[in-house]
Parts: structure tokens; C-alpha cells; sequence
């Protein structure tokens, strides 16, 4: 069972489905992507905890596998105790579902190096916390996702502007920001990691570094290579393990999305998610086990016996330009393939608004530098439109 089905589920349920797995894709809205290829879907409210333990009895699955951050987590503790295996932990999804429990896990209890935060639940507050944070620095809801809320304050004047912004972009029904130090890094990275189960040796893999870079807080483009030394990649696979250790604890299994800022010789602990992480979707083209394939074979406890890259690889995602209420329609599509090595997905979310990630165009290249052009040329020959009446 997904809870949460958009697009990065929709990629996993596909893996599930090669290898015979029946699928229960769950969101807040019909026909999202996910639910199209699943075998049965259920709308309910994702935080109301009866309704995920309500669709939890009817469908009995083996496996539950959050794909949101905003989840009542308190029913999967809940649904774990009844002998369900919550992926990768009912414990891992709680903590990583909300910002300040994990940033406080990170910072305080495991003394991984951090931005300097604070959180504040009200304007006022908010207004203090930066006196004592400094300007400029990021504003953040506690719970959110794909950037949505985010935004850099740099003189007083921004407070209320990015407290209003936060609020309307917070997901759940937690009222809190998290107030971070700007950190003017280098670059920034999403390390992949996998944890596997004891029955297949129980090792934690590595994906090679991803760069990405974003814009308003959410990626707009990553790749693969990216240029680290080597004592900067041991640093953060040490980071990463430690807190991917005790998150999951001895038996839990996945992929996870940890990012870091890297800041001259400094690797600095930004963010986690618990399974495939949006700039990981280059990986499609990257390698030949993609992000989904590796939590997919971790969540079941199959063998994972390489990775096998296949060179320089981008991916530039395509947006919609402004509101579409029902099935946008792609023009451009023939144009963005005629270069050799470009793929193109597009998701099938049932509407579009400004900004929304519709599709991700994915290139191979000779260099990163190459990859990374071909695949934003890609993305900007597709346009989302208004579809036709039915």
C-alpha cells in the first residue's frame, strides 16, 4: 500500500508491478499519477489516522510505503504494532515527516554539523528568532514538500511576507516554521542510500553524489557525476549511515534521499526523506537500477548486486505555466526527442498550476556539461496546455 501516489510513487508501483506485486495506491485526490498503474486506489485525507487504518484492514498489505511527508504517522505506529511492516519504519516515517524532529535528531542527539535553526509557531516569534539567527536566512514549514513555503528572508521587511508564504505552504495541520542560518555553499547534493535487509547481508550502499540545483526552494534540474573528493564523499556516507542507522533501526529497509551542503572542505547535513527523492530521478537514465528499483528491492528484501553507470547524466524538469483544471495535454514532445540520448516522462497529474512538476526530460551526454544542456533544451521544447474538452 502507497500512501501518497504522485510521481516518484507512480515509478515505484511500476517496479512493483514487473516483479507480480499488487498494489493499493492511496492519495488525497483521484487519478493521481501513481493510482493509473496501481491495482485499486483509495482517496481518503491523509491525516486522518482512522481512515488509514480503516483502508489498512480492507486491503491487508504485507508492506506500507509513505511517498509524502504529510501522513498522520501516528496510525502507522499503530498498524506496525499489528504486524504490518511500515517502510522503512513507522519511527523513520515520524521523525522525517516533520523538519524539526529530524533537524533536532541530526543536530542535537547524533552532533551532525547543521545550518544553525530555530523554529517559531507565530509572526512575532518568527520576527525574534531571526534577531537571533541573523539575516538573511531560509524560512521553511516544519512539514511540506517540493519546495512549497520556502523562501529567504533578507531584511526585516520580508518577515511577514515569509511567514504568510510558509503558512499557506505548510502541509498538515502543524503551524511551525523552521528558521535556518543561510549557508552560501559551493553545491549541494543528494546522496542516495540504501539499506538492505539481514537476509540479503544487510549492507548500506551508496549512490554516486547527485548534484541538483533549485529555484524556489524545489529542483529544477540534477546530474550525475558530480565533481566531489574523494574525503568529502567518505564524510558524507558517514553522515548519512549514522543517521540512516538510527532512523530505521536494525530491521528497517529502503532507499533514502539525504542531502548536504557542501561548503569548501565542510559537508553540512541539510535534509532526509525516507525513500526516492525527487532529484534522484536521473537515475532513470543513469544507471541501470534506477532510485525506485533500489527501494523497491530493499523494501522486499531482494539482492542488490551492483550498480552499473552508464556515463554523464541530466535531468531538467518541465512545469506548467499557469493553471489547467482537468487533463493537461503535451505539445513539443517530437521536438524534444530528436536529439540522441533524451528521454522524456511525463506524469499524468490530472491538473496543473503554476510551477506544478508535469514530466522531467532525462539525457545522457559525453560530459555533465553536455548531459546537462541536452536536458534542459529537452525540457524547454515541452509545453503544458489545456487539453481538449470531452
Amino acid at each position: 500500500m502507497l500512501l501518497g501516489s504522485g510521481e516518484l510513487g507512480k515509478e515505484f508501483v511500476l517496479c512493483a508491478k514487473r516483479l507480480g506485486c499488487r498494489v493499493v495506491a492511496v492519495d488525497r485526490y483521484a487519478n493521481a499519477p501513481a493510482m493509473q498503474v496501481a491495482d485499486a486506489f483509495e482517496v481518503i485525507d491523509m491525516l486522518d489516522a482512522k481512515a488509514i487504518q480503516r483502508i489498512a484492514k480492507q486491503h491487508k498489505p504485507d508492506f506500507i510505503v509513505p511517498e509524502i511527508e504529510a501522513i498522520r504517522t501516528e496510525a502507522l505506529l499503530k498498524l506496525e504494532q499489528s504486524g504490518i511492516t511500515v517502510i522503512p519504519s513507522a519511527r523513520a516515517a515520524h521523525l522525517t515527516m516533520n523538519r524539526d524532529a529530524i533537524r533536532s535528531l541530526a543536530a542535537e542527539q547524533l552532533k551532525l554539523p547543521t545550518a544553525r535553526f530555530a523554529y517559531a509557531t507565530s509572526e512575532a516569534e518568527l520576527a525574534r528568532t531571526i534577531e537571533r539567527i541573523g539575516l538573511p536566512c531560509v524560512i521553511k514549514p516544519v512539514m511540506s514538500s517540493s519546495g512549497k513555503g520556502q523562501s529567504v528572508a533578507r531584511k526585516t521587511a520580508d518577515v511577514a511576507t515569509s511567514w504568510k508564504y510558509a503558512i499557506e505552504g505548510m502541509r498538515g495541520d502543524k503551524q511551525m516554521v523552521i528558521v535556518e542560518e543561510f549557508i552560501d555553499f559551493d553545491y549541494e547534493i543528494t546522496l542516495l542510500t540504501v539499506k538492505q535487509r539481514a537476509s540479503v547481508g544487510g549492507k548500506t550502499m551508496f549512490v554516486p553524489p547527485i548534484g541538483h540545483r533549485q529555484v524556489r526552494g524545489d529542483y529544477q534540474e540534477s546530474w550525475m557525476p558530480c565533481p566531489m573528493a574523494p574525503k568529502l564523499i567518505r564524510d558524507a556516507q558517514r553522515m548519512a549511515k549514522k543517521i540512516t542507522d538510527e532512523i530505521a533501526g536494525p530491521e528497517g529497509a529502503g532507499l533514502f534521499g539525504v542531502e548536504f551542503f557542501v561548503k569548501g572542505s565542510r559537508v553540512i547535513f541539510s535534509e532526509l526523506s525516507p525513500r526516492p527523492h525527487d532529484t534522484g530521478m536521473v537515475t532513470m537514465i543513469s544507471q541501470d537500477l534506477s532510485e525506485f528499483e533500489l527501494h523497491f528491492r530493499a523494501v522486499l528484501g531482494l539482492p542488490i548486486p551492483q550498480l552499473t553507470m552508464r556515463g554523464p547524466s541530466a535531468s531538467a524538469v518541465i512545469l506548467a505555466e499557469g493553471d489547467i483544471e482537468h487533463e493537461p495535454a503535451y505539445i513539443g514532445i517530437a521536438n524534444a526527442l530528436r536529439e540522441p540520448g533524451v528521454e522524456i516522462r511525463i506524469f499524468g497529474k490530472p491538473s496543473a498550476r503554476p510551477y506544478r512538476r508535469m514530466g522531467v526530460a532525462l539525457a545522457t551526454g559525453k560530459t555533465v556539461a553536455q548531459a546537462r544542456k541536452k536536458a534542459l533544451k529537452a525540457a524547454a521544447c515541452v509545453q503544458v496546455v489545456e487539453g481538449k474538452a470531452r
